[in-house]
């Protein structure tokens, strides 16, 4: 049991040093805010995506918005692109998987909305052409990405790149990115 604790002890300092590494993206992470802020008071919408885990942190904060973070308030227009099985089977079928977020985007996206794009990589296919779809119809990118950024960082409005390129570290500090947007969303807006 002590050998186990010992290891549980040095994955917290792990992850520790990890979120400490995160203050370089400070910045990024308030611009970030500011566009999501400025998304909700125009009366537009935000929109998630991404893959797998990526996938579930999209429905989660999405969930955030529409529901309430931290204190009862009005639901703030959120989606994620992720949870309608029907449109993203019959999409991945009859146009591929790599159009499944961006033909879903070019039927609900308007001008002034904010597309948030999780992606460990940051070089999901599916991920990347809803960017390109949305930078033609105006609606704001911001990604979420592991270190390097991928090909998402460069047609983002916005890239936060956390200091990792292991999946499940990337994922833990996009989490903590997330819940931050949602306090100060919460705040600013509510």
């Amino acid at each position: 049991m002590p050998e186990l604790q010992n290891h549980i002890v040095e994955g917290l300092r792990d992850a520790s040093r990890r979120l400490v590494a995160l203050e370089k993206e400070a910045p990024a992470i308030a611009q970030a805010a500011q566009m999501l802020i400025d998304c909700f008071r125009a009366g537009r919408k935000v929109i998630f995506c991404g893959n797998g885990g990526s996938a579930a942190d999209s429905q989660h904060l999405a969930a955030e918005f529409m529901g309430r973070y931290l204190r009862d308030r009005r639901p703030l227009p959120s989606l994620s692109l992720t949870v309608d099985t029907s449109a993203l089977t019959a999409i991945g079928n009859d146009y591929g998987y790599d159009h499944v977020f961006s033909r879903q985007l070019r039927g609900i996206g308007c001008a002034g909305d904010v597309l948030v794009g999780i992606s460990t990589s940051g070089n999901s296919a599916n991920v990347v052409h809803a960017f390109e779809v949305a930078r033609e119809l105006g609606i704001g990118r911001i990604a979420l990405t592991g270190q390097g950024g991928g090909k998402l960082a460069a047609l983002a409005d916005l890239a936060i790149r956390v200091p990792s390129t292991r999946t499940n570290e990337v994922q833990e500090m996009h989490i903590t990115i997330g819940h931050m947007l949602c306090g100060f969303v919460e705040d600013a807006v509510c």
